[in-house]
């Protein structure tokens, strides 16, 4: 009995030492193979931020190697945000993609990956203050701004009030493209009036909470100017209710799916194609090839396009 006993205790700790070989090799195989990526994306409630990240998993899926990603929702909270990318660097991953919540509040992020020589890729919201050696991937926001505010002004004869719905008051995006409507104006055009100027927080909900609010003020407003699809969308289903559909312009920018749906209906009249796809995939390429150890260039710039009633079905394919 005592043979069989220990015969079989043999057999155990043989199992027992084969089955740990086998699980060492394994990790010690991941390790070497599998890239590693966070991602930080500042809302999951942004339509088009979804679309971006719908372009960084098309890049990942079309590599012939194994790169792990993990993406996670600030949701529009900066501290948050900061905490995900320290728990990211912690986790050691080989790079990071980050699209900000507040552009003037980068610097703690770029200064704990700059410590850990962790390779970071801003994309879409330009931080302020980011150094060379930083890439960032996305347009120029002031050029949205230009191109909105040339259309609209043409189609109000040079003269009326507009109003501009922002987003987050501390995004660049939001700035710079406030900044571009108003430098159109400023340089081209005397007899407009910016009357109304208020932030919709990117949200179609709170676009079309603003907007009910500036129709119930009596002020004449002839255009509304938005920063993005969201709230020009919600501006719209506002004056649409007021029964005021067509006596007043409104323009957008993103070029989302909803927003093309909307010129094709005739209720939206302009809106500024931001490449999503592009922006994501640029930066994910970006992030896979500073974790391989690649050049990348500094800043990578993708255009913007005016989207019309007399050009939008190109975007929609």
């Amino acid at each position: 009995m005592k043979k069989f006993l220990a015969a079989v205790l043999i057999v155990v700790l043989s199992m027992s030492l084969f089955v740990g070989c086998g699980s060492n090799e394994s990790k010690e195989t991941a390790g070497e193979d599998v890239l590693t990526i966070g991602v930080s994306i500042a809302s999951f409630d942004d339509t088009f931020l979804m679309y971006m990240k719908d372009g960084m998993e098309k890049y990942i899926a079309g590599l012939d190697e194994k790169v792990e990603v993990t993406y996670v929702d600030a949701k529009a909270d900066a501290a948050k945000q900061l905490g995900q990318v320290e728990n990211f660097i912690s986790q050691g991953v080989d790079a990071m993609v980050v699209i900000p919540v507040n552009t003037e509040a980068t610097a703690p992020i770029t200064s704990a990956c700059e410590q850990e020589n962790v390779p970071l890729i801003y994309v879409n919201r330009l931080p302020d203050n980011l150094p060379e050696d930083v890439t960032f991937v996305g347009s120029e926001s002031i050029d949205a701004g230009i191109f909105q505010m040339e259309y609209m002004a043409e189609k109000m004869g040079g003269k009326g009030n507009i109003g501009i719905l922002m987003g987050i008051l501390d995004h660049e995006a939001a700035i710079k493209r406030t900044e571009g409507v108003e430098k159109v104006i400023k340089e081209k055009y005397p007899d407009i009036k910016v009357v109304k100027k208020q932030t919709g927080k990117w949200s179609r909900a709170e676009g079309m909470a603003v907007m009910e609010n500036w129709l119930a003020s009596g002020e004449k407003i002839d255009a509304v100017c938005a920063n993005n699809d969201d709230m020009a969308i919600g501006a719209m289903n506002a004056i649409e209710a007021a029964g005021k559909l067509g006596e007043i312009l409104v323009a957008g920018v993103d070029a989302t799916p909803d927003a093309l749906m909307e010129l094709d209906g005739g209720k939206l009249n302009a809106t500024v194609f931001q490449d999503a796809e592009g922006q994501g995939t640029g930066g994910m390429e970006a992030a896979y090839k500073r974790a391989k150890g690649e050049k990348v260039e500094a800043r990578v710039w993708i255009p913007f396009q005016l989207v019309t009633p007399d050009n939008y079905k190109e975007f929609m394919k």
